[in-house]
Order: structure tokens, then sequence, then C-alpha cells
């Protein structure tokens, strides 16, 4: 009788505790995640690239602290500002797969592309900032800096350019 009476007590129990509601849980606030649209961005590579104006140049340098050649400036600000894991060299660069866009279509946050050891070989690259202008590290002895396509070296010297960052997914048709 007392096993009996001890079982129904403990069958009791288990059936409370299914029936019962779960102790209350404190509400989750969780902040909006902003929605970047492909100009916020480029205006964040825009002022990200500008930051760094006057920063050291140094061949393979690819940090604030350290400096920068151009192909480290670029992968620096894509990588820290967009997320965005470009190829290390200014010739992987120019030659991956992204959209070629033409001189007469550039946009903020593109990268340009020179042949400056003569030819037509990719030599060195920048960022479009518009308006004719795009920022670079440039060589020894020099420092992160704006230029602008129109001058006779540069605009001798271009080969191509990328676009990087990509049209929305929400704006795409399928």
């Amino acid at each position: 009788m007392y096993c009996k009476a001890l079982l129904s007590l403990a069958l009791a129990a288990l059936l409370s505790a299914c029936a019962s509601s779960p102790p209350p849980q404190a509400p989750v606030y969780a902040e909006p995640v902003p929605i970047v649209s492909d100009a916020d961005l480029a205006s964040q590579v825009l002022l990200s690239a500008l930051s760094l104006d006057g920063t050291p140049y140094r061949y393979g340098g690819n940090t604030p602290e350290g400096g920068f050649d151009c192909s480290g400036l670029i992968g620096y600000v894509y990588r820290n500002t967009a997320g965005i894991q470009l190829p290390r060299s200014t010739r992987e660069m120019a030659s991956m797969r992204a959209p070629n866009v033409s001189r007469t279509a550039l946009e903020t946050g593109d990268l340009v592309f020179f042949a400056t050891s003569g030819g037509s070989t990719v030599s060195h690259a920048g960022i479009y900032l518009g308006e004719g202008k795009f920022v670079h590290a440039p060589s020894t002895g020099g420092a992160v800096r704006q230029d602008s396509l129109s001058t006779a070296y540069w605009s001798k010297t271009y080969v191509s350019a990328k676009r990087v960052l990509s049209p929305s997914p929400l704006a795409s048709q399928p």
C-alpha cells in the first residue's frame, strides 16, 4: 500500500510538471541590424581609404602601423570596412572574377589598375573615390595619397577597373 501511494504521488508530480507552464524567460531585445546599401558601403570604403591618407608606403605592408603598398592598402580597406577578402597582389586583383568597369562608368569604391612599369601588365592599383580621383600607396619614400586620373602620368598608365561591390541582391532581377 505504501508503494502504491508513493507511485501515485510520483505519477501526480510528474504529470503536474508536464502540464505546468515553463518559467517565464526574460525578453530578448536584439539591436536592429542595419541594412547597408551599396552606396552606404561605398561611402564607408571611401572614408576608410581617406582616413589612411599620409600612412607611409612600405613594400609588402598591409597595416596602418606597418605602412602599405598599393595592394595592401586595398586589401586592408576592403577587409576591415566591407568584410571582403581580396587577392594580395595587384595582378591577381586585376584578373579576379569581378565585373570590369569602363573608365567612363567608374563609381566610388571601384578598383583602378595601372601599368606603371610600361606595357600593359598591371603593376599598381588604387581605390576610385569619385570625381576623377583615386587613393593609393604610390611608391617607396611616399605615403598614401589621392591623385587624379586625368594627370598625364596616371592617364597614360591606366589599364582597367573592376567593381568589387556587387549590386544589392534585393534590387537584382531573377
